[in-house]
């Protein structure tokens, strides 16, 4: 028994490393998405992928990571945003993680595990044989060798992966006229990271990691880098200045404020400080100071969306949902009814608790989620308007829509079947209570036999 949970936990080890999204939170902000959007376009159109089919999505994991977990979806954490320093780093990332979709190598994962899973299995049956004919020493030195042949043949078919989407990356780059000078100022960094907590860089210490040597690569991806038409390419002015405002804007939103403070002290009046600060100002419950510093940064810009949003927010959480209205509706429509701000615009009409506002909130409502469906809280504020109204069976299935996104199935197949119960049959919205019916049913047979 103790051989064969040893076994198991080595291939628990490779299942775990095909779902690292399951347990880590989502980050979801308009300014910020509509940047990587842009930062990924011209490297997805290089890939030849479809732009509208990949999504670039933004993780709250303070580690320096991004990878990619099935499907067309780079994931990239906050961590590397927050170590990245230009907006061609993070470029450099994005085309790495590209390198992996076009190479399918999530689906060749089972490849490398297959292959690995093999050898431990041969090395199982061997030293139960070996168990058997009373020779235990023996058996248990025969697993631990299998263990070890396995781990690194399957260590060295990640690193040809890596290696493969690094040549990608790099394609990529030089396709969509982008320099590789933040790919290699990125790897330096985390080269310094390697030394920083003793990882071995010798040629031994390389064969006991997934990824190349940092230094390797760089050495390898200067040679091309450097010889390519794009290597003395300008960095683009606007994205960068984009990309130095969300930085700040998630570092005030994810930090304590008082590193924020540290960081950003008030002798900076540049944009990014101020938007550190109106986050960090708003979370330590400060409101007129996180309002000036919001009223300042429209100032500057008066006609800015994320500037107005980030005001109606600060109102609005601040328990002031009537003043947040002016600033929320303008910037809803500044972004032509910008999925995210509103859903934020309309919790606001909601939450002023006029029932005048309901007929604008669900409008504003229904056109944010027929443009992200995937949206909970915009689904979540929708059910809150029908019921409000006393639609039930249409305040059940927005019900349903949150609860299957969240993965509640139970709940999502009670509220589906009580709306399509209350809806006309054959019309859109019964088809889609039907639908959801179906899709949790089917998450809780695929649970029941998964247990």
């Amino acid at each position: 028994m103790r051989l064969i949970s040893q076994l198991l936990a080595f291939v628990l080890a490779f299942a775990l490393t095909a779902q690292p999204v399951m347990a880590q939170s989502i980050l979801r902000d308009a300014e910020t998405e509509a940047l990587l959007r842009d930062m990924a376009a011209p490297l997805v159109e290089a890939s030849g992928l479809e732009p509208g089919n990949v999504d670039i999505v933004l993780i709250n994991d303070p580690s320096i990571n991004a990878f990619v977990a099935g499907g067309q979806a780079v994931y990239i954490h906050s961590g590397l945003i927050d170590a990245a320093d230009t907006a061609n780093e993070v470029q450099g990332v994005i085309a790495h993680e590209l390198g992996h979709i076009t190479g399918g190598h999530v689906v060749r994962f089972n490849e490398g595990a297959s292959a690995a899973t093999n050898i431990s299995l041969l090395s199982l049956l061997l030293g139960v044989g070996a168990a058997l004919a009373g020779a235990g020493d023996a058996a248990m030195g025969v697993m631990m060798a299998g263990q070890r042949a396995a781990m690194g043949k399957f260590l060295a078919f990640s690193r040809v992966q890596e290696s493969a989407a690094d040549a990608a990356g790099a394609e990529y780059l030089s396709e969509a006229g982008i320099s590789g000078r933040g790919s290699l100022a990125f790897f330096g960094k985390l080269r310094n990271q390697e030394f920083r907590y003793g990882y071995s860089q010798d040629d031994d210490a390389a064969f006991t990691r997934t990824h190349p040597l940092s230094g390797d690569r760089i050495a390898t991806l200067r040679e091309s880098y450097t010889r390519d038409a794009a290597w003395d390419a300008p960095d683009d002015p606007v994205l960068q200045q984009r990309f130095e405002r969300v930085k700040a804007k998630l570092f005030g939103y994810l930090k304590e404020p008082e590193r924020t403070f540290n960081t950003y002290p008030e002798t900076q009046t540049g944009i990014p400080a101020r938007y550190a600060r109106a986050y960090a100002y708003h979370k330590s419950a400060l409101v007129d100071q996180a309002i000036a510093e919001t009223d300042a940064l429209l100032a500057l810009d008066p006609d800015n969306p994320y500037f107005l949003e980030l005001k109606g927010q600060v109102l609005l959480e601040s328990g002031k949902p009537d003043e947040a209205l002016p600033a929320l509706r303008n910037a809803t429509e500044l972004t032509l009814n910008e999925p995210l701000i509103a859903s934020m615009f309309g919790h606001a009409l909601i939450a002023t608790e006029d029932e005048a506002n309901h007929e604008e909130a669900e409008r504003v409502l229904r056109a944010a989620v027929a443009r992200d469906r995937l949206n909970p809280f915009a689904w979540y504020q929708l059910g809150v308007v029908y019921a409000a109204k006393g639609d039930m069976p249409r305040a059940r299935l927005a019900s349903a829509e949150q609860q299957v996104m969240t993965r509640r199935y139970p709940e999502a197949l009670r509220s589906a079947q009580a709306a399509e119960a209350g809806l006309e049959p054959g019309t859109p919205d019964w088809i889609r209570a039907q639908d959801i019916s179906l899709q949790a049913r089917a998450a809780l047979e695929r649970i029941r036999d998964e247990r």
